[in-house]
């Protein structure tokens, strides 16, 4: 008798399916051959049976090319400088090790530099998740639109002057940018080794959280005490941030209002000290430390090499020539401007910005690539300057693309940066009994709504399942007076996203109230009644729809 395959191999087959299907070649560097990771995936599946904690078990991940991870080549965009590691760096380690299943490298602003992601000789510039004629923001773009497009559940980037926040805006994913230090960079290369931060990007918040809270490494650091009261958010007035894309206002001030409505104090901020500071990353001294990472390979490499970016190689090489008495200059007017930054936050939790001014198309920025970058990281570029912690979640829409806004507060306030984030990013469960669940055809829909998965459970013993006669096989789910228990899977999703799932609904489905083993309500995927007649067959004694795929393969 042939075992049916376990919920981690599902998944794998489905994300390498989908990875076939979306036909967006862009997005990785390297993908590990597909028999390789469907064997660790067994493994994982005979370890979870066995009884050990997993907690990342299925989780599959991508990480960022210029992060290690053992037998792929570490070409941080550049096929030239690659080398391949013994070992995963510790960040890759770490999610390893509580369950999670490397696909591959993802493609970058070459050297991390660049916020656009389009800075990609070789693999060429990653197009956006949501609109494919704009940028997906960089420099980690291929973890970013890998996740949003649902091929993995977790990814790694690293972000110097935004490179995690600003992807996560532009495909409407959440991405974490830890305070400096908190996440060791051993294994990454470097980009501004005394600025680069590794970052989470992942399609919840709750899921981020997860993911970085085994990043973390060392001693446990206290957060910054607070005086009682509410969430305290300073805003600045919209007028103060400079030009912003048609609609981004708006959108901006919504955002602060759906704090203020659930209960945040809100405050007006001058943003002056942190756009200022902004302009020191690459327009100062503070870039020169990208020279020190891989100027002298670029210099051994000459130029007009194919695997080079220009416009890369071109701010790199320019930095060898900044004197040295310049970075005690800026380094003075980093201090000072820090000093005014912190003071006009004073004791509030969390400074509440646009991530990125707008969100430019692909042709916009060849026409302008380094003005174009520059305005990118107008709110980013000083937050690891500062060594402060962010977060950059989904803020809502305009003209139909994701609009995104990000929270900067003290270092070791990440914690409490994510619990005000989650008032902007309310969460519904559905439950799922067929063709939607774990390793079925219909889970990536789920996926590419921004749901996670929160655990298996049965709906009380009410309901009937039905073998519907569809292509692709899916059952439907029936409530009746008296019946028996089915096997569901409960997931969470943005609010959002549940519009976004029911209007991509098949028929027969429908949505509507199902109760579960425990009493609790939730929505759910049920079928029409028309739809139970001729050809359908009642599967209710199998007790879940892959127990009846298993028997009857």
């Amino acid at each position: 008798m042939t075992t049916a395959p376990g919920p981690v191999v599902l998944r794998v087959r489905a994300a390498h399916d989908l990875i076939a299907r979306a036909d967006r070649p862009e997005i990785w560097i390297d993908l590990r051959p597909r028999d390789e990771v469907e064997t660790e995936a067994r493994t994982l599946d005979a370890r979870l049976t066995a009884g050990e904690h997993l907690p990342l078990a299925g989780r599959l991940l991508a990480v960022k090319g210029n992060i290690d991870v053992a037998g792929l080549p570490t070409t941080a965009g550049c096929p030239a400088y690659a080398y391949t590691p013994d070992h995963d760096a510790p960040a890759v380690a770490r999610l390893r090790a509580a369950g999670a299943i490397v696909l591959g490298t993802t493609n970058l602003d070459q050297f991390a530099t660049g916020l656009t992601g389009t800075r990609s000789p070789v693999h060429g510039a990653v197009r956006g998740a949501v609109d494919p004629a704009r940028i997906s923001g960089g420099s980690s773009s291929g973890s970013a639109v890998a996740v949003a497009l649902g091929m993995a559940d977790l990814a790694l980037g690293t972000d110097t002057a935004g490179s995690g926040r600003v992807p996560a805006a532009f495909n409407g994913i959440v991405g974490l940018k830890p305070t400096p230090r908190l996440v060791s960079t051993e294994g990454v290369v470097p980009a501004c080794a005394s600025l680069d931060c590794v970052s989470v990007f992942a399609r919840t918040l709750p899921e981020a959280e997860q993911a970085l809270g085994h990043l973390i490494t060392g001693p446990a650091v206290a957060a910054p005490a607070r005086a009682p009261g509410p969430w305290r958010i300073a805003v600045p007035d919209p007028a103060a941030l400079g030009e912003l894309d048609s609609g981004w206002d708006e959108a901006y001030r919504s955002a602060a209002a759906r704090l203020e409505a659930a209960g945040a104090a809100l405050r007006t901020v001058d943003p002056a000290p942190f756009l200022d500071a902004a302009t020191l990353l690459y327009d100062g001294a503070f870039v020169a430390e990208r020279y020190a990472a891989v100027g002298e390979f670029l210099e051994a490499l000459g130029t007009d090499v194919p695997d080079l970016d220009p416009t890369v190689a071109g701010i790199i090489r320019r930095a060898r020539d900044i004197p040295a008495h310049r970075l005690f200059t800026d380094r003075a007017r980093l201090a000072e401007l820090r000093s005014r930054a912190l003071a006009s936050l004073g004791d509030a939790d969390a400074l509440l910005l646009p991530t990125a001014p707008g969100h430019p198309t692909l042709a916009a920025v060849a026409a302008d690539p380094l003005g174009a970058n520059a305005r990118l990281g107008r709110f980013t570029n000083s937050t690891n300057l500062f060594g402060m912690a962010a977060v950059a979640v989904p803020g809502g829409t305009v003209s139909g693309l994701p609009f995104g806004v990000m929270l900067i507060g003290h270092a070791h306030t990440d914690e409490r940066l994510a619990r005000i984030a989650a008032l902007l990013t309310p969460a519904t469960r559905i439950a799922v009994a067929g063709a939607h669940l774990t390793g079925q055809p219909l889970n990536p829909q789920l996926l590419s709504h921004g749901a996670h998965f929160v655990r298996t459970t049965t709906t009380a013993p009410r309901y009937r399942l039905h073998a519907l006669p569809t292509d692709p096989p899916k059952p439907g789910l029936e409530r009746v007076t008296r019946g028996g228990r089915v096997e569901v899977e409960i997931w969470e999703l943005p609010a959002n996203g549940l519009g976004g799932l029911v209007a991509a609904l098949p028929q027969p489905m429908v949505i509507g109230k199902v109760e579960l083993a425990d009493g609790t309500l939730v929505p759910g995927f049920l079928c029409e009644p028309a739809a139970l007649g001729d050809g359908s067959r009642d599967i209710t004694a199998y007790g879940g729809w892959r127990a009846y795929l298993a028997a009857t393969s």
